[in-house]
C-alpha cells in the first residue's frame, strides 16, 4: 500500500502553500491510518480564503468601490486572524506545547509557515492598492492624496482641521529615563518620531497615537479627495514638539492577543467575568508589528525590542497601514462605482395588498414560511414577527437568543416594549460573541432595566443558535410560533450576509424550542428533542450517522453540504469513508477547509468549492439522500468545526415541506453551478477560480428569483372568459 507523504516540517515551512498530495491506494485501510497528510492546515487554509478576497480586489470586472470593499474586508480579517489564531499559537509556544495539530505541524512550524504566507499576501495587498486601486480611483475622480502633493489652499484647509479637531486630542509621549516606552494599544495607528534638542543636541524618540475615533481619511472640501490622517499629523509635528528638531518619523501599528478566555472559577458572575476579561484584552501580548516600508532599521529594531517581537512578527508595506479604513471610501455616494442597489423583497406569503403588514400569526397557522436574506426582507419577516408579537395583547411570552445584533435594533426595542407591557420576555445574550462583547453588555443591560429576563449564556459554551419563540393565547388554546435561522438577529448584517430561516407554528418545533430555552435559562438535562438537533448534545452524533447512512448506500447515496468552515477531523474522516464507498459528495465551504478533495483512493468523489461575492455566504445547508432515496434536509447555525460541535449551543432544524425543500435545493443547485464568483479546491490544497463559461452568478440569479416571486404576487390573476 502506498501512503500519503508523512508530515515534513521542512516542506511546510520552505513553501507556504499546503503540501502536495500523491495517489494513495487504501487497500481497505481507513483514513485514520493514512496520517496527518490527509488534512490541510487550518490557519493556512484561512489565509487562502484571504487570497480569494484579494483576487476579487484585483478583479477589474467588478465595480471599483466593490474592489475597495474587498481590500477592507481582507485587512479586517487579517487583524482578527492575528488577534485570535496567531495569538493562540503563540500561547501554545509560550506554554511549551509541542504536540502536532491534525495536519502534522507543531505550533512553531505553523507560525513560520503563516509568517511566510502572510508576507506574500501583504505584498499582494500593497500592490493591489498602490498599482491598481489608487490609479483607478484617481481616474474616477477619487484621489487619496499625499501631503506633499497638496496645494497651499488644501494645506491651509487641513491645518485648520488639525488645529480645531485633531491637535486638542493628541498626546505626544517621549521615551527617556523618566518616561519608559509607552503601552501601545491593540490595533492603534501610531507615529514614531525622532526629536532633537537644538541646544543640548540630545535626541529622544516619541510616540504619537493617531486618534482612533477620528476619520481614518480626512476629506477635502471637494468631497472626492482624501488625505490619510497620519500624514496630516506628521506635517504638524512641530506644533506637538515646539522648538525641537523633528527628525525621521514613520507610521506603525501593533496587533495584540485579543482572544477572550474565562477561567471556570471566574464564572460565578459571567457578566463581571467578561467585563474583567475585556479589560485584560487591552493589555494582551503583542503578536504583530506593521510598519511603513521606508522605516529605518534602527527604528524597526527598537520597536521590536520594546514590544518583544521577532523579525517574523514584523510586516512592512508600501500601502497605508490599516486599510480597513477604506470603508470610508467605500461609503462614498457614487452609484456608478458600486453594485446596483438591492432592495430586499417581502416574502410573498407575508405580503398584503397595499402597505398594511400581513397578520403573520394567521399566515403561520396555515403554512411554514422560508425566508432567504438579503433576497427576502429581514424587516418585513423576522423583525415583523417580533414586532407583531410585542404589540399583540394575546401574546403571553417571547423568548429569543441574541448573539450579535445592533444596539438600535428594532428587535431589541420590541423586546423592551413587550416587557414593559407585562409580557414574559426572556433573552439569552451571548456575552462571549468575539469582538461584540462590550456592545452586548451595553444593550443587555438596557433589556434588564426594562424588565426582560436576561440570561448571559452558559459557562464553557457559547450560545450560537438562532432561535425565537412566541407563546400566544388563541381560541383553541396556547400555540407556539417560532423562528429558526442560520444568521444573527442583526438588521445591518441581514442586508450583507446570505442567510436562511424558517417561520413556523409546527407544534413539535415549538415544543422543542421551548425545551431549548428551558435548558438555556433553567437547570435541565433534557436531551430529548422531537425535531431539533442540538449541539453539543447530539449534533455531532447525528451528522456522523447521516454520513454513515449514505456511505452504506454507496454510489446511490448523495451528500451536499454548505458551511462556512470544515475542520473537524472526525467529520472529515467520515466523509473520506463515504467517498471510499463511492458516495458523490458536493461541499461548499466559504472559508477554512481542512479536507482534501479529489485525492485518488481517499476522496475521489468529493468536490469542494467556495463562493465569495457581493454578499457574504453564511447559511448552513445539509442535504443527505434524495436521489431515489429518502431526503433529509437541514438548515441551522452550525459549521463542521470542533468549536461548533463540542463547545457551542448550536441547532439544526429540518425542512420537510415539499415546496420549501424545493426552494432550498434550488439554492444548492445554483451555488454548485456558479461560475462567476466560485473557486474549486484541488487535492494539493490550492484554490483555482472556476472558469466562467455560462456566466452564472448565484447571487444575481437569486435576486432575479426574488423579484419574480414578488412580481407574481402583485400581478392580478387572469380572469377566465367563457366563450359565448
Amino acid at each position: 500500500m502506498s501512503a500519503l507523504p508523512q508530515p515534513s516540517p521542512g516542506s511546510a515551512l520552505d513553501a507556504p502553500e499546503l503540501r502536495d498530495s500523491t495517489p494513495v491506494e487504501t487497500d481497505g485501510v481507513g483514513p485514520e491510518q493514512l496520517g496527518p497528510e490527509r488534512f490541510s492546515n487550518r490557519e493556512l487554509s484561512w489565509l487562502e480564503f484571504g487570497a480569494r478576497l484579494l483576487e476579487l480586489a484585483e478583479d477589474g470586472r467588478l465595480p471599483l468601490l466593490e474592489r475597495v470593499k474587498f481590500l477592507a474586508i481582507f485587512s479586517e480579517g487579517l487583524d482578527e486572524f492575528f488577534q485570535v489564531r496567531v495569538a493562540g499559537l503563540k500561547d501554545q509556544v509560550e506554554a511549551g506545547v509541542r504536540a502536532r495539530s491534525p495536519d502534522g505541524l507543531r505550533p512553531t512550524e505553523a507560525l513560520r509557515a503563516i509568517a511566510s504566507r502572510v508576507r506574500q499576501l501583504v505584498e499582494r495587498q500593497s500592490r493591489a492598492f498602490v498599482d491598481h486601486i489608487l490609479p483607478a480611483l484617481s481616474q474616477a475622480g477619487i484621489t487619496l492624496c499625499e501631503w506633499a502633493s497638496l496645494s497651499s489652499d488644501d494645506r491651509d484647509f487641513l491645518v485648520d482641521v488639525f488645529e480645531r479637531q485633531i491637535f486638542p486630542v493628541l498626546t505626544p509621549l517621549s521615551v527617556d529615563p523618566g518616561h519608559p516606552f509607552p503601552y501601545i494599544s491593540n490595533l492603534s495607528l501610531n507615529l514614531i518620531v525622532r526629536v532633537g534638542d537644538p541646544v543640548s543636541g540630545e535626541e529622544r524618540v516619541a510616540r504619537v497615537k493617531v486618534p482612533p475615533l477620528l476619520p481614518r481619511f480626512v476629506m477635502l472640501p471637494d468631497g472626492e479627495r482624501f488625505v490619510p490622517l497620519e500624514q496630516i499629523i506628521a506635517s504638524q509635528l512641530r506644533k506637538l514638539f515646539p522648538d525641537m528638531m523633528i527628525g525621521e518619523h514613520y507610521a506603525f501599528r501593533v496587533t495584540r492577543n485579543a482572544d477572550l478566555a474565562l477561567e471556570e472559577d471566574e464564572a460565578d458572575d459571567l457578566l463581571s467575568a467578561v467585563e474583567m476579561e475585556l479589560r485584560r484584552r487591552r493589555f494582551g501580548r503583542a503578536v504583530r508589528l506593521e510598519v511603513a516600508a521606508e522605516m529605518s532599521d534602527d527604528m524597526r529594531d527598537m520597536l521590536m525590542r520594546e514590544l518583544d517581537l521577532e523579525p517574523d512578527d514584523t510586516y512592512a508595506t508600501d500601502a497605508p497601514l490599516d486599510l480597513g479604513g477604506l470603508w470610508a471610501v467605500y461609503a462614498l455616494d457614487r452609484p456608478d462605482l458600486h453594485e446596483e442597489a438591492w432592495a430586499p423583497m417581502t416574502p410573498p406569503p407575508l405580503a398584503n395588498a397595499g402597505n398594511e403588514p400581513a397578520d403573520l400569526f394567521a399566515v403561520l397557522r396555515e403554512r411554514d414560511v422560508l425566508v432567504h436574506h438579503p433576497y427576502d426582507s429581514f424587516t418585513t419577516s423576522v423583525e415583523a414577527f417580533i414586532t407583531q408579537a410585542a404589540a399583540d395583547p394575546d401574546v403571553l411570552a417571547i423568548k429569543q437568543t441574541l448573539y450579535r445584533t445592533s444596539g438600535d435594533s428594532p428587535i431589541v426595542a420590541s423586546l423592551i416594549a413587550a416587557a414593559e407591557s407585562g409580557k414574559q420576555v426572556a433573552a439569552v445574550v451571548e456575552l462571549k460573541a468575539r469582538f461584540d462583547e462590550q456592545a452586548n453588555i451595553l444593550w443587555a443591560r438596557a433589556l434588564e432595566e426594562a424588565g426582560v429576563h436576561v440570561v448571559y449564556g452558559l459557562v464553557g459554551l457559547k450560545t450560537h443558535s438562532k432561535a425565537a419563540l412566541v407563546v400566544r393565547r388563541e381560541a383553541d388554546g396556547i400555540r407556539r410560533y417560532c423562528h429558526l435561522g442560520t444568521g444573527n438577529y442583526n438588521p445591518r448584517t441581514a442586508r450583507q450576509y446570505e442567510d436562511m430561516g424558517l417561520l413556523s407554528s409546527d407544534p413539535d418545533l415549538g415544543a422543542d424550542v421551548g425545551d431549548l430555552f428551558n435548558f438555556l435559562t433553567g437547570y435541565s438535562r433534557n436531551v430529548s428533542y422531537r425535531k431539533l438537533i442540538v449541539a453539543p448534545l447530539s449534533l455531532r452524533t447525528r451528522i456522523l450517522e447521516l454520513i454513515e447512512a449514505e456511505a452504506a448506500a454507496g454510489p446511490d447515496g448523495h451528500i451536499a453540504i454548505k458551511v462556512n468552515g470544515l475542520t473537524d477531523p472526525e467529520v472529515v474522516d467520515a466523509l473520506y469513508r463515504a467517498s471510499a464507498a463511492g458516495v458523490p459528495i458536493e461541499l461548499v465551504v466559504r472559508g477554512v477547509c481542512c479536507l482534501r478533495p479529489g485525492v485518488p483512493g481517499l476522496s475521489e468523489t468529493i468536490t469542494v468549492r467556495s463562493v465569495v461575492g457581493r454578499f457574504l455566504e453564511h447559511s448552513r445547508i445539509y442535504r443527505f439522500g434524495g436521489v431515489g432515496r429518502p431526503l433529509t434536509l437541514l438548515l441551522g447555525s452550525s459549521d463542521l468545526m470542533e468549536r461548533n460541535l463540542d463547545r457551542r449551543i448550536e441547532l439544526l432544524f429540518p425542512i420537510t415541506d415539499a415546496e420549501l425543500q424545493a426552494r432550498v435545493l434550488e439554492v444548492m443547485e445554483l451555488v454548485l453551478a456558479d461560475d462567476t464568483n466560485a473557486w474549486m479546491l484541488g487535492p494539493d490544497g490550492h484554490w483555482a477560480r472556476v472558469p466562467c463559461t455560462a456566466g452564472l452568478s448565484v447571487q444575481r440569479r437569486l435576486q432575479e428569483l426574488a423579484r419574480d416571486r414578488a412580481r407574481r404576487r402583485r400581478e392580478p390573476e387572469p380572469i377566465a372568459v367563457q366563450a359565448v
